[in-house]
């Protein structure tokens, strides 16, 4: 039986199993995982599920994701440390930790009120002072504090919203999943020196709609 006690065994043996084991090895990366504690980021009665390998409710029809892919989506944006990062899709808070672990200063937008709420609360009492939070139509982006060195999407699009294009700085990076209800690709978008955009396929994933003007509509 899982105790409170095995939380730290727990998140360790998610990084070695889930994480290393399935090749994620940038070092900054993994060590974020151990300092943020996932059971903070769902709900009370899920909390000893929470270093297992699966995506867990939240609310209002939204989940946190499987620890795997948000590690993988973490690391291809290859963060060093003064980057300046936006995310489209707050949820609980727990990659907005993440990445706030690793960048200079996160700019997190909700679509749902209540979760930026809790989420923006949550992350001020466990001491985060570099995360901006604010709930809208994440699609548009945010553009009083673009341009950003890094993009990263936690719903899937039909398309590349292109209002999120236009906020990456040339050399930066964005990903997202794209795709419908059927099939979703995880995809990586690099914003080239001339304007210009390239993009590179990781593989399938699985992930709720993102709502907005430049997404799925309601």
């Amino acid at each position: 039986m899982k105790r409170v006690s095995d939380y730290p065994r727990l998140r360790k043996q998610m990084i070695d199993k889930q994480l290393v084991g399935r090749g994620i090895r940038d070092p900054r990366v993994l060590a974020a995982f151990m300092r943020v504690q996932r059971h903070r980021f769902v709900p009370e009665g899920l909390q000893m599920d929470a270093y297992d390998d699966k995506p867990l409710p939240i609310g209002e029809g939204q989940t946190i994701s499987q620890p795997f892919i948000v590690a993988a989506m973490v690391e291809a944006l290859q963060l060093a440390g003064k980057e300046k990062v936006l995310e489209i899709g707050t949820g609980s808070g727990y990659m907005t930790a993440i990445l706030a672990e690793l960048c200079e200063k996160v700019f997190s937008i909700e679509r749902i009120h209540d979760h930026a709420i809790r989420a923006r609360k949550r992350l001020e009492e466990l001491g985060y002072t570099n995360i901006a939070i604010r709930a809208g139509d994440g699609t548009h982006g945010w553009r009083t504090e673009g341009p950003f060195d890094a993009i990263i999407v936690s719903a899937s699009s039909p398309v590349v919203p292109p209002p999120l294009v236009e906020q990456i700085n040339r050399g930066g990076k964005m990903i997202l999943p794209l795709g419908d209800d059927h099939e979703q690709r995880l995809t990586l978008v690099q914003r080239i020196e001339d304007g210009g955009t390239g993009q590179e396929d990781l593989g399938g994933c699985r992930f709720v709609r993102l709502i907005g003007e430049h997404g799925w509509k309601m």
